[in-house]
């Protein structure tokens, strides 16, 4: 039986991978994104087995494997150099089978488009509100009028007006108490590592290194939200001057008219369901986390092929979307709970003492400690994406 439509909103990394899962199971779908032009933004992003297994299952792991250069070696510092910890990206890769890799978001986006059919993507359409009343359908009301499908999937980021029109009573998404300033260098920079953080007291900076020999990096910063800045890249300089190498390196090697600046905001207070009728929440709309463990964008990942494998196996789509919501929730929600923790013990620490006690446990606990915790949320395997020929699913 031929499967049924799908309107998915937003074009993110989320978005892109539940149109491609659902097209692998024989759905028809539209991808509405809010921007007229996709200008892919955003620097780098480190993808953990998880996200590369839920690339492997939509078909398109081979192509971002390519395009992304394996973490092996890094770890954690302090801002004069000393090492707190280090990273064994080989033991990961024998444990989980691939290592984590760092990646341009722009080049990630790339992938998953060329994933879809040319007309599946449809830009500068925003979605403004949904239409339930409708039995067995989904209607959203976009700058072009009415569309109806079997399924709506939001996957419209962190300030999702989906997830407000369908659960008005949560409050929304909370400022996290850091912003994070973030850029790709504009030309190579010599490393010594391929991935590294280096926690200071209330600041942590990060590089992540790509293919081409240039790099991401990023600052996050304890700040009131809505700080800005006119040259915000002179006051990165100033404030990491005294930080070790290669940090004055990434700063010097960028343009300041490249630097993105973000307040970061989490769903602190989780959903009560990632389902609200023929519509499902996925992404930063489901579960807005902070980036501690460099889990979001494979939760987002986890979300789309679960969705999919739901769909493809179990009799009915109100069935499946219960499905969904049951293996999703609890994990997504576990993920983030443990990202907020880890700010709150890694970057986020301001007080001296504080700092020092960190400091002390990190440098003396074994290698094997951090490579467990990653493994706690790295360690997923994906459900097989069926193809629709293969299920039949009655509607």
């Amino acid at each position: 039986m031929d499967g049924g439509s799908a309107l998915v909103v937003g074009g993110g990394i989320g978005g892109l991978a539940a149109a491609i899962g659902l097209r692998r199971i024989g759905w028809r779908v539209t991808v509405l994104e809010r921007a007229a032009a996709l200008g892919d933004a955003g620097a780098g992003i480190s993808l953990h087995a998880n996200g590369i297994r839920a690339l492997d299952a939509l078909g398109v792991g081979k192509e971002v494997r390519e395009a992304a250069r394996p973490q092996y070696t890094g770890g954690t510092r302090v801002p004069g150099g000393g090492r707190l910890a280090r990273m064994d990206g080989a033991a990961l890769e024998r444990a989980l089978g691939t290592p984590i890799v760092g990646i341009p978001r722009a080049a990630l986006h790339r992938s998953l488009r060329a994933a879809l059919p040319a007309g599946c993507l449809t830009t500068g359409t925003e979605v403004t509100s949904l239409d339930l009343t409708a039995p067995g359908r989904v209607g959203v009301l976009a700058g072009d009028g009415v569309r109806e499908a079997d399924l709506v999937v939001a996957a419209d980021g962190v300030n999702s007006a989906l997830r407000t029109q369908l659960f008005p009573g949560h409050p929304g998404p909370a400022y996290s108490g850091s912003t994070v300033l973030r850029a790709v260098t504009d030309s190579p920079v010599p490393l010594e590592s391929d991935f590294e953080l280096t926690w200071g007291r209330g600041a942590e900076f990060g590089h992540i290194a790509f293919l081409d020999g240039r790099a991401e990096w990023h600052a996050v910063l304890n700040s009131p939200p809505g700080v800005r800045h006119p040259n915000a890249l002179e006051v990165l300089r100033r404030r990491f001057r005294d930080w070790h190498e290669p940090i004055p390196a990434l700063l010097a090697a960028t343009r300041p008219d490249a630097v993105l600046h973000h307040d970061i905001h989490e769903l602190a207070a989780p959903l009560p369901s990632f389902v609200a009728g023929r519509v499902a929440l996925l992404g930063d709309a489901a579960h807005a986390m902070t980036p501690n463990l460099g889990q979001g964008a494979c939760q987002a990942l986890e979300d789309a092929v679960s969705l999919a494998a739901a769909l493809a196996t179990t009799s009915g789509v109100d069935s499946a979307l219960a499905r969904y919501d049951a293996e999703r929730r609890p994990r997504s929600q576990s993920v983030a709970r443990a990202a907020r923790r880890a700010g709150r013990m890694g970057q986020q620490l301001s007080h001296p003492v504080a700092v020092a006690v960190r400091n002390t446990a990190l440098r003396v606990a074994p290698d094997r400690v951090a490579l467990r915790a990653i493994l706690r949320h790295a360690a997923w395997t994906p459900p097989s994406l069926v193809s629709h020929s293969e299920v039949a699913r009655p509607y």
